[in-house]
């Protein structure tokens, strides 16, 4: 039997890896996709999720319009890695129009959807967690219904890739990622900020990549040559003459292993929660290595995967 996804997203260019990557597994059926603000502003990540259904031919999957700013408010900033429409800044006059949105809402989608097919759905979480946030809350029988949760977020080592100590997704709205990881008693795998970073691919390995001959692999190498153009600069400026360290696509790491689960070579089954009140720390994801907080439901933490299984699933994406 396929595996059951429903995939939360906010669609940046990563984003559009992992849902490529998806889409291209013979293993996988997307039972639909959930939008939400992050990496740009709601109607963006939305319509590049149509965007990327377009290229792939996969128009019929649903797309739901989701939370367009976080649990508390506040704005929404974006992430400028991925230009100002989270798609490199490169827009398609030919792409799909809003017009193809479900007039449902994603978080009701969410919960109908898990409803219908109770312990078969698995989510893949890789924007901000606002939607399963507000589902949970919807009906906090939700987590007994799931199969597992994917999360691409969280760091481990207090590294911060947009505050001092707070990875992008989490950071964006700590409250949701708190509500998520201390009200889905599901299984919860997550892939943290330093774990992506520490299974990263060579450059060479991107350029064989984003030149296959296809139109998917054209696609890609369009919306992300804004972010090798930042890569490239800041590793000038550090005064290196090499490319930053290697290319990494984070939402990806959480998708393989939704789609393989032996993609993942260890694991590290903790109890985590979120940081919501230093003023260096909010949005930090928590790892209690003591067991001080006692919690039954411990998240499963990625650690080390098979890097060739990663490529392999990374190719067939933009095949």
């Amino acid at each position: 039997m396929k595996k059951l996804l429903l995939i939360d997203l906010d669609c940046g260019v990563d984003d559009a890896q992992a849902l490529m990557m998806a889409l291209a597994s013979p293993s996988v059926e997307v039972l639909g996709i959930t939008c939400c603000y992050g990496n740009s502003v709601l109607e963006n990540t939305c319509r590049n999720t149509l965007r990327v259904l377009h290229v792939c031919h996969k128009l019929e999957i649903p797309v739901y319009r989701g939370a367009s700013a976080p649990i508390l408010g506040g704005p929404v900033l974006g992430a400028f890695f991925h230009g100002k429409d989270g798609l490199g800044d490169v827009p398609d006059p030919s792409a799909p129009g809003l017009d193809l949105l479900q007039e449902e809402h994603a978080v009701t989608a969410i919960l109908r959807i898990v409803n219908e097919r109770p312990g078969q759905v698995s989510i893949v979480a890789t924007g901000p967690l606002t939607n399963l946030a507000l589902a949970v809350k919807m009906d906090p029988l939700l987590p007994e219904k799931l199969k597992n949760v994917f999360i691409m977020g969280g760091n481990t080592e207090s590294r911060g890739n947009v505050t001092v100590c707070g990875e992008f997704n989490f950071a964006t709205d700590p409250e949701a990622a708190y509500i998520v990881l201390n009200e889905y008693i599901c299984p919860v795998y997550i892939a943290a900020w330093e774990f992506t970073c520490s299974c990263q691919l060579s450059w060479e390995f991107y350029d064989e990549w984003v030149n296959q001959n296809t139109e998917k692999a054209q696609f890609m190498k369009k919306i992300f040559a804004h972010s090798v153009d930042i890569i490239k600069s800041s590793s000038s400026k550090a005064g290196r003459k090499e490319w930053n360290s290697g290319f990494v696509s984070c939402d990806s790491y959480a998708m393989a292993a939704a789609i393989d689960e032996s993609f993942l070579t260890e694991v590290t089954e903790i109890g985590v929660s979120v940081e919501l009140n230093g003023s260096l720390t909010r949005g930090m994801m928590i790892m209690d290595w003591t067991d001080k907080l006692e919690k039954e439901n411990k998240a499963f933490v990625m650690k080390s995967c098979d890097l060739g299984k990663f490529q392999a699933l990374m190719m067939a994406a933009l095949r």
